[in-house]
Order: C-alpha cells, then structure tokens, then sequence
C-alpha cells in the first residue's frame, strides 16, 4: 500500500500545480509574472544624435606658427628687461580660450563601465529634412517616361500649339510631322530632338518651343530595417534620402547606412552608401522608377569610437577589413590627437593595445571594437592667468618652462594699490591633492565610526549617534571646494618656481581691514589697527561663541601662509578664523572631526561647525 499512497500524492500534486498554472495564464498566452518581454512599439522616426555641445574637445582658435612675436612688453614691475627672448609662443593671438595642450592620457576623462552604446554614424541624417521637399523633375537630367505632359509651341509659317501627353510606345504627336520618340530621353535634350523632327517637314521659316510641363509620379518601395516599411510616392528624381526619410529612417544598431541597394525587377541597379553623402556630399544619381525597391539590408561591422573627435559614434565598416586609417577618415580626430587606445576582444580573449597615431593606420580593427583618441604627449605651450590688482592683460600663453619671475616681468600694475608681498598661485593640482587629503580624512573617520564596537547598550546608542554625526558632517564638507594656495612669498621675496598648465597668479589688492570669521558672534571686516590684540578683533566682532574655542584661532596671511593668532602679529589684510571647541565627554571622534576641521580650514579658509 506504501508505494500506492506515493503514486496518489504525486498525482495530487500534479493537478495542483496544473491548476495554478491554468489560473497565471493571460489570455495572450503569457504567464503573470514569467517576465517575458513585451513587443516594443516602433516610433516615428530614428533617433537624433546628441547636440555638439555635448561633444568633447573643440580646439580653440589661434594655434598655429608664423605668426606675429610679442615684443612690446608692459613696464615690468620686479626685473627690468630680464627677458631677453619673447615670453609669449610663436603663433597667433589667443582667444580667451585655454589652448589645447596635449593632457596626458591618464589625466583624459575615459569612458565609463558599462556606458550606453553611441547611435550610429550618420542617425541624425533622418529628422524629416528631406521628406519635406518634393521635387517635381523639371532639372536637366530628368529621364522623359510615359505619362508625362510636354508643351510644344511651333511658330512662323506654320503654327501650332498645344499640350502633349507621352503616350505609352514613349512618342507625342506632332499634325503633319507625325509621331516623336521623346520617352527614354534627358529633358535637356527634348528641344533638340522635336526640332530634329519639325525640320524633317518643315524645312524653313519654323521655329518651335518644347518644354515638360509635368512629370509621372512614381511609387517606390522602402523596406529591411526602416522603421516604417512600406510603399512611398514622389518624383522620379527624388533621391533615395527622400524615401529614406519618408519611411522613418533606418533603424539604428540593426540598419546598414553603408550599402542601401536600389533594386528594379529583381536586379540590383544602384548601391547607396550614406557615408560618401555625409562626408563628401557625394549621393547616388540613379533616377527612381515606378515600382523601384529600397532595400536597407543588416548592419555591417561596427567600432565604437570616442576621445578626441568631433562626433562619438558608432562606425560602419563597408566589406570585412576595416582598418585605423578608414575609421581615422571617418572621424576625423582633432589635431591634438596623438595616440589611440583599442579595447576588443581576439579569439574569445580581451584585446586592449596601445599605439601611437600613425601606427594605428595599418592597424586591422575587428567588429565591436571601441577605440578612444588621446592626446598623450606634452604642448609646448601652457596657459597662465593672472588676477587680482593689475592693469593689463589677465592670461598669459608662455612656453612650458617659463618661471614665476618670468611672467611678474610684464604683468603692468600700480605699486601703491598691489600688495606684492602678498603674491600666491593657485594651482589645479593642489586642489586635488587637498581634495584627496580631505575625502581620506572623513574617509578614515567614517570607517572608525562605523566599524567601533560597544561593550553596552549605553554605547551602542551613542555610536548610532556618532555615526549620524559623522554622516550629516561629511555630506556638508563634500560640497566645499579647495583653493590649492601654493605659498610663493614670505618675508618679502617671491620664490621663483616653474609654473604650471592652468596655474593663476593672483596680485592682492593692499588693504587696511582685518576679517574675522568663524566662532564669533557676528562675522565682519575691521579696520585694521596696529595698537590692536587679537582679543580685540574678536570683540568688535561680537565677541566669541559658546562653541569658540579661544585658544585656536588661526590666521590666513595676504599670501596664503596659516599660521596660529598666539605665534603671529596681525597684519592689514589678514583673516581671523577662530576655531570651534567641543565637549569630548562621551563621544570619542571629536578628537578625529578636529583635525578634520583644521585641514579644511586651511584648504577652503573656512570653518566648519557641525
């Protein structure tokens, strides 16, 4: 009996499950919840390609040689006619523009993991640009068909006028001269051939005017992979871009935009490659007929290219070889570009290699490729800024080795308003070792938070406190931006360092005021006096905080240099920060939020509360 009750409960459970499974069905056949994908509804037409806004890396104008040198310097403000050699590159005058300077591969933003598929080469073409224009076939080279409606007009000792249809063995009738093959021929060549005609009756006196009035619409077929396959009329001469258009355009990822072929009784009479339109304006001339197929055949090989060109796209390879030098045509890099990176994949393993410019044009590219155009060789120039208090130009083209001296040399000022004791760079790449010196403090601090045991409830409850502290503070501290102040002057002298792509010299402007920030009651600027304490600052402030800790209060010099108020004289033109001071009792971190506090202060010259 044992084997006979298994045998019942399977069956038992076998309806069950039919049962159920009866119940999921949709009436289309589908399973609630299978997750099987649903039909997607074709549009309207193709999608257009991004704006070229959105493309990277236009190169400013102005780059080039043989243009004028500078000489005419402004009158220098440290070292008389200390350049004996033009400080600015041979070339043209720069527009505000930072030129283009060969940043290095490492430094080029890439491309993201996982990032969406460019549209194909040439997707912006269908936008219904060219289904808005007919052509009626008046031009030169339009082929006379049956149908078509010519006007003939014969003047002298005989006359006659009238409007002749072209009848279907191709001929018009002409009283006493009979009929006149015209089907088959240019239009341009319709006078010289009813003339021909006319004189064969008529030997002298007879002039005549033969001109097509209309011509035979024509029905033509577009289908493969179009996004609206179908039967499309217009006129003999309207390209294979007007039907294109009118059937929505090629379906990107899936259409070939290299090799659309015109088909006519089932033989191919034309081939289209939409390439040689958008590069070199170059479309087929082949005269459409009634009846005529367009057929846009599957997708051919395809390379995914990025970096410095003007287009990020998709491109097509026409036939099996694809090599660097056609996609090098095809999207023509900036000038910049000096080497190219290649991802891919070669006999099932991945392929990534590396090379220069010119090694890339004999290099074979395989299906799915993506190749990215880099600039990774140093300029010889660099760009440098100057702000602050002066009189003349604000950014400075120079040659890569030019010193700090070497531009002070020519920046016009006024001696009584510049403060030259001041002088400070900012500079790009402190700003980011700042930045990371920043994220790895809260970094660190987080983690300790995070990762702290309690030995108690009472403990648990305050590392969840702790933890919210931490979190709220870093969110607030992410936002603010370093200054990357490189200290350049102290005690008077200025240090003559190289400079830097991108660097900004700043000038101060002298002042006579004192601002004093952070802990105290009321942020403000104060008329700097020399008889003046620090404590006396604070108090024309307002006086200090609850929160002030009175015993940390720093102060930024005109050129940048942090130093403690208790180690310090104030000076016109200095900023008082004073510090925040917290209760330790309880919470462990604050020791470690301090010093985060402290590098923040120094890096954006501002304080940070929690």
């Amino acid at each position: 009996m044992y084997p006979i009750r298994i045998c019942g409960l399977c069956i038992l459970c076998l309806f069950f499950m039919t049962a159920m499974a009866q119940a999921a069905q949709r009436p289309d056949g589908s399973f609630a919840g299978s997750g099987a994908p649903q039909p997607l509804q074709q549009g309207a037409g193709s999608s257009a390609l991004p704006s070229e806004s959105a493309q990277q890396g236009r190169l400013p104008s102005g780059q080039g040689s043989g243009g004028p040198v500078y000489t005419n310097y402004p009158t220098s403000m440290t070292q008389q006619g200390m350049a004996p050699e033009p400080l600015y590159i041979r070339g043209n005058r720069f527009n505000d523009s930072r030129p283009f300077t060969g940043m290095p591969a490492w430094a080029q933003q890439g491309r993201a993991p996982g990032s969406s598929i460019y549209p194909p080469f040439g997707a912006n073409l269908f936008q219904g640009y060219f289904a808005g224009t007919y052509a009626e076939g008046m031009n030169e080279n339009y082929i006379i068909m049956p149908g078509d409606r010519i006007q003939v007009n014969i003047w002298g000792a005989h006359a006659y006028n009238d409007t002749l249809m072209v009848d279907q063995q191709g001929n018009i009738f002409l009283p006493e001269v009979g009929p006149v093959p015209v089907a088959g021929m240019r239009h341009g060549s319709l006078q010289s051939q009813v003339r021909q005609y006319l004189a064969s009756t008529f030997k002298t006196n007879v002039e005549i005017y033969a001109n097509l009035l209309t011509a035979q619409p024509v029905a033509v077929y577009v289908t493969g992979f179009v996004t609206r396959p179908g039967r499309y009329a217009g006129g003999m001469t309207d390209s294979v871009l007007y039907y294109l258009d009118r059937a929505g355009g090629i379906i990107p990822d899936r259409g070939t935009y290299r090799d659309i072929k015109v088909q006519r009784n089932g033989k191919t009479v034309a081939s289209v490659d939409l390439y040689a339109f958008i590069l070199k304006g170059a479309i087929s001339s082949a005269q459409l007929r009634d009846g005529d197929v367009i057929l846009v055949g599957p997708r051919g090989n395809c390379v995914l290219a990025d970096g410095l060109i003007p287009q990020h796209a998709s491109y097509e390879s026409r036939g099996q070889n694809f090599s660097g030098a056609d996609l090098t045509a095809y999207a023509s890099p900036l000038p910049a570009t000096s080497h190219v990176s290649i991802v891919g994949t070669r006999s099932a393993v991945p392929f990534h290699v590396y090379m220069s410019l010119q090694e890339f044009s004999k290099f074979p590219l395989s299906a799915d490729d993506r190749v990215e155009f880099l600039a990774d060789k140093p300029g010889e120039s660099i760009m440098v800024s100057v702000s602050g208090s002066i009189l003349g130009a604000t950014r400075y083209p120079v040659k890569r080795n030019t010193s700090l001296h070497d531009v002070l040399a020519h920046v016009p000022i006024d001696p009584k308003l510049s403060n030259l004791s001041g002088i400070y760079i900012k500079r790009r790449s402190v700003v980011e070792q700042q930045r990371k010196a920043i994220a790895d403090s809260l970094r660190r601090l987080e983690t300790s938070v995070l990762t702290a045991t309690s030995a108690n409830q009472e403990s648990a409850a305050i590392r969840v406190q702790e933890a919210q502290l931490v979190q709220n503070f870093a969110s607030r501290v992410s936002t603010l931006q370093p200054d990357g102040v490189v200290v350049v002057t102290q005690n008077g002298a200025t240090s003559n360092i190289l400079l830097e792509d991108g660097d900004e010299i700043v000038i101060p402007q002298r002042s006579n005021i004192v601002q004093i920030s952070g802990e105290v009651m009321v942020p403000k600027a104060v008329v700097y006096n020399k008889d003046y304490a620090v404590k006396r600052y604070v108090q024309d402030a307002g006086g200090f905080t609850d929160r002030a800790d009175d015993d940390n209060i720093l102060v930024v010099h005109p050129n940048g240099q942090i130093g403690q108020a208790s180690d310090t004289d104030i000076q016109a033109g200095d900023m008082l920060l004073v510090m925040p001071r917290y209760d330790s009792k309880g919470f462990s971190i604050f020791k470690d939020i301090i010093q985060v506090l402290y590098q923040i202060a120094i890096a954006t010259r501002a304080v940070v509360t929690l």
